[in-house]
C-alpha cells in the first residue's frame, strides 16, 4: 500500500509541474486539428473492450 500511494503521489506531483509547462511552451496561433484522432477513438475503444474481455475470461 505504501508504494502505491508513492507512486500516487509522484504521478501527481509530475502532473502538477508537467502541465504547466506543455500549456506554457505549446504553439500559439497554430490550428489543431483533431478530426485525424477522432477517427482512431472508436475502432481504440473496441479493441481495448475486446482485450479487457479475453483477460477477463483466459487469465
Amino acid at each position: 500500500m505504501k508504494t502505491l500511494l508513492i507512486v500516487l503521489a509522484v504521478l501527481f506531483l509530475a502532473l502538477v509541474v508537467v502541465l504547466p509547462l506543455v500549456e506554457k511552451y505549446a504553439p500559439k496561433g497554430e490550428a489543431r486539428n483533431y478530426g485525424n484522432l477522432t477517427r482512431f477513438i472508436f475502432p481504440l475503444m473496441a479493441a481495448l473492450i475486446v482485450v479487457q474481455m479475453i483477460r477477463y475470461f483466459f487469465f
